[in-house]
């Protein structure tokens, strides 16, 4: 079960969502977007929480608010975090997660530790809790199949792309040429290269 909210504080929404336990959470890390900012309570157990950025944007667009409601929500769902004060969530993007065969189920690494961004919460917020709560849905998403969608329209885009660029490429050279011989023809047509019947080569007489 994978449980979805609604960070409702700017305009588009943002979506976030977090899986039941751990054994949902590495399917969540292994099918994951690109658009996707993991989060989670640093040195302590926590819930993996995912927010996930309109399409273009990296982990540097992310709004304070939604980053607030990001941090709150791993956060409270955090047995330990929870009830403390001052604890650090630490925040990176989904491809950044490094996963190997002799972690533990939910134990999670990064490739490259300096695209690790961090945030102090100083304390629990239940108002932005309870407003997050309201918008709760839970759902049992076929995680592979829309990774696999995602992947492929992705795909699709980057063909269109490609084939868009090869014929602004082609009407390029198209246009070059036609400017060549345009070229071409107006030198041709200079007075100089040019021949009349003035230079003695056509007679109307006839012998």
């Amino acid at each position: 079960m994978v449980f979805y909210f609604t960070s409702n504080v700017v305009s588009p929404p943002y979506t976030i969502y977090m899986g039941k336990d751990k054994y949902e959470n590495e399917d969540l890390i292994k099918y994951g977007w690109p658009e996707d900012v993991w989060f989670h309570v640093d040195k302590l157990s926590s819930a993996h929480v995912y927010l996930r950025l309109q399409k273009g944007q990296t982990i540097d667009d992310v709004p304070k608010d939604v980053l607030t409601d990001c941090a709150q929500l791993v956060k409270g769902n955090s047995i330990q975090g929870s009830k403390m004060n001052n604890i650090n969530v630490v925040y990176t993007p989904w491809a950044n997660l490094k996963k190997t065969a002799d972690m533990d189920v939910g134990q999670i690494g990064f490739h490259r530790q300096k695209e690790v961004k961090s945030v102090i919460v100083e304390k629990k917020a239940n108002e932005i809790l309870n407003r997050l709560e309201k918008t709760r849905d839970e759902r049992f998403p076929d995680l592979a199949a829309e990774k696999e969608t995602r992947d492929r329209e992705e795909r699709n885009e980057k063909k269109a792309q490609i084939q868009e660029m090869k014929k602004r490429e082609k009407e390029e050279v198209k246009k070059k040429k036609e400017m060549e011989d345009l070229r071409s023809y107006s030198s041709l047509m200079q007075a100089g290269n040019m021949s009349s019947n003035q230079d003695g080569n056509d007679s109307d007489e006839f012998m």
